[in-house]
């Protein structure tokens, strides 16, 4: 069915397909018993799947990554095709329009995606309304923070920490997102002189929060695939320093190599099948520095299980999918469980925690 669907999804422009998409989620989340039936068709249910990890507890261990529900409007649908956890966002403290159109083209010869849409969102105060007026749903909603594009990096720390403070009731935890290439300058923020600031500040701020609401959220950094190894370690360090709890690896590279589709020389940030051995690797070096003290989201080129259990194995604690779901459909999720517990039965692990375990303890 989908294959019908995506060949005229694919026939028009690449934004206007998602906006379409969304605009259908929104409209089946209106009714509860459709929302019912999704949960009914899409989630997969096993107590193996189940995963614990920064304090909280996901029914499996596969996320939706941020930019698919960018303004906060969408999540209960999401978590209805059966999402053990959505990330919404990322979401500036005022509203944006972002980089000009045409800024999504499709790959189809590489599975893969490049974007340069540049923060557009509605902004935090309207992510705030709709948290308070949506159904909460009964998995973990992150939030993605960024900065607007017109505020100078030496100000950056001022919008995360209005973005923080605006939606601290609403998440389960906080990404702060300094590695998107499509800001001008935002990946600066990656370097350790602007980056310790950055964190202990953000970090202060929630502590604050957790204080003033009662609760403790995990506070995570999503970083970028082309980082140098020098850079990295520099992240790491600091990342233990300051007491972050979580790091999400990786954002969109800007790496072109082997590309055969047409676009393949448009500016952006590029995601899906080309990168997922590149993050894969990445994934397995960070893990080797951090040797469990930090969890890691893994995020790249993901559309099987076997890419998920890969990516697990390699050091990651839970997993996101975003471009597997544009040429795979809304059936991916439901695939990549399905094929985890079949992953976990011919290996004879009881569990994905034991899986991430017995992973873990071998590349230490």
């Amino acid at each position: 069915m989908y294959s019908l669907i995506r060949k005229i999804l694919f026939r028009v422009d690449a934004e206007m397909a998602h906006h379409l998409t969304v605009n259908l989620l929104k409209i089946v989340q209106q009714v509860p018993e459709v929302r019912r039936n999704l949960e009914r068709f899409f989630q997969v249910q096993d107590p193996r799947l189940t995963t614990h990890c920064m304090g909280l507890t996901f029914p499996n261990p596969v996320g939706m990554a941020a930019g698919f529900d960018k303004h906060a409007e969408i999540y209960p649908a999401l978590a209805a095709l059966g999402f053990g956890y959505i990330e919404v966002g990322t979401l500036t403290p005022r509203p944006q329009s972002g980089n000009p159109r045409p800024r999504i083209f499709r790959l189809p010869v590489d599975q893969a995606v490049i974007n340069r849409m540049g923060f557009n969102n509605k902004g935090a105060e309207a992510a705030k309304q709709s948290f308070i007026r949506l159904p909460r749903p009964r998995v973990p909603i992150g939030i993605n923070l960024g900065k607007n594009k017109t505020t100078p990096n030496d100000q950056a720390a001022e919008d995360y920490l209005l973005g923080l403070e605006t939606l601290y009731p609403y998440g389960d935890y906080f990404v702060i997102n300094i590695s998107s290439p499509n800001t001008a300058g935002l990946r600066d923020l990656q370097e350790v002189e602007f980056l310790r600031d950055l964190l202990e500040r953000i970090i202060m701020k929630r502590n604050q929060q957790a204080v003033e609401n009662g609760s403790k959220h995990p506070i995570l950094v999503k970083i970028a695939p082309d980082l140098t190894d020098e850079q990295l370690s520099d992240i790491i360090a600091t990342a233990k320093l300051v007491g972050i709890d979580g790091i999400i690896a990786t954002n969109t590279t800007i790496e072109r190599s082997h590309l055969q589709s047409m676009h393949r020389e448009q500016t952006g940030g590029l995601s899906g099948r080309p990168l997922t051995q590149r993050s894969l690797s990445f994934i397995r070096t960070l893990y080797q520095e951090l040797k469990g003290t930090i969890p890691i989201i893994g995020v790249g080129g993901i559309f099987t299980g076997r890419d998920a259990f890969d990516k697990i194995t390699a050091g990651a604690t839970l997993i996101q999918v975003y471009t597997g779901m544009i040429y795979q459909g809304p059936a991916i999720v439901k695939q990549i469980n399905r094929e985890l517990i079949q992953i976990l039965n011919q290996s004879g692990l009881s569990s994905i925690e034991e899986a991430i375990g017995n992973a873990h303890s071998a590349s230490l």
